[in-house]
């Protein structure tokens, strides 16, 4: 489908007719020989008298031309372009970080699955990698912690690469404690590059916090004033001792400062569970772009003209010469 992106230029198409009856003729001043008896010489030769000034006369050819030269210079002027079909992209509407401790604890072997016992991290991986595969939509970024937080994937729509990555994570990567309040802190700073406004973090831990340089209530709150909606998930044995111990209260409070909900799971079928219960409270949403590509055509009248110009002069010129030489 062919558009002019300024129409409005057509309105000049009838300025030459307007100018050829409301503007006077161009005259130009040449020296000439006066002669008294002109008159005489004029009869003598049976040639009759005329005005000096003369209007030179145009050809069709040049009348023709100089219609179709125009009316191409206005086609031009109005930016021609061909417009193609629509083309829909779908942009992400939400960005979602999963935190996954990776602490020396998550290497228990206490999950079961088919009568198999699972070592913590192995089952998570299961579980989210399947999450990830099914958030089709949605930017992901993936962060890992434990005695440090690191982020082993920014944010991305290639959820097969996320899940690849997960797959590599193994226990002790960040070290052996647990860092919940920077986990949280990182996810924030990761969030900065986020340009939409739904923002949601899943953070999932099987111990307590240890020696973050941020409270993760304080960090909580922080997530809840930029946007952020935080579910956290607890893994492990709540009546454990010392750093193996799962702070379920912590996490309560944080997913209660964060708007979201906590879970608990003890093995696969829950933690499968859980993950399911997020994707329903969380549905994928993605927003559609629609635009159509353009190509700019006004070089081809610009061209045609030229050519239509340039033909019509060396016609006359060669008019020209075969009456110089007849």
């Amino acid at each position: 489908m062919i558009e002019f992106a300024a129409p409005w230029a057509f309105l000049l198409l009838p300025l030459p007719i307007l100018v050829w009856f409301l503007v006077p003729a161009h005259r130009n001043r040449i020296p000439a020989l006066r002669v008294p008896f002109f008159r005489r010489i004029a009869e003598a030769a049976d040639v009759p008298a005329r005005k000096g000034s003369v209007v030179l006369a145009r050809g069709p050819l040049q009348i023709i031309t100089a219609i179709l030269v125009w009316c191409l210079l206005i086609v031009a002027m109005a930016r021609p372009e061909h417009v193609g079909a629509p083309i829909e992209i779908k942009k992400a509407a939400r960005d979602v970080v999963l935190a996954i401790d990776i602490s020396g604890s998550m290497d228990d072997r206490d999950f079961e699955a088919e009568g198999e016992r699972l070592q913590r991290l192995d089952a998570v991986k299961r579980v989210v990698g399947q999450f990830v595969e099914d958030r089709e939509g949605d930017r992901v970024a993936l962060v890992v912690f434990g005695t440090r937080p690191f982020i082993q994937a920014p944010f991305t729509e290639d959820l097969r690469s996320i899940r690849e990555l997960l797959d590599q994570t193994q226990v002790g990567m960040a070290g052996p404690h647990t860092s919940l309040g920077d986990a949280i802190g990182l996810a924030i700073r990761t969030f900065e590059a986020s340009e939409v406004d739904q923002r949601l973090l899943i953070l999932l831990s099987d111990g307590a916090d240890t020696g973050s340089r941020m409270t993760p209530i304080n960090a909580a709150e922080i997530a809840r004033q930029r946007g952020v909606e935080i579910h956290t998930i607890g893994v492990g044995a709540p009546d454990a001792t010392g750093e193996d111990r799962v702070d379920i209260d912590a996490l309560k409070e944080i997913a209660q400062r964060g708007g979201g909900q906590y879970f608990f799971a003890d093995d696969l079928a829950g933690l499968t569970a859980i993950y399911e219960r997020i994707d329903a409270l969380t549905p994928r949403e993605t927003q559609s772009l629609s635009y159509r590509p353009r190509e700019a055509l006004a070089h081809a009248p610009l061209a045609l003209a030229a050519i239509l110009a340039l033909l019509s002069t060396a016609a006359l010129q060669l008019g020209t010469v075969r009456r110089r030489l007849s």
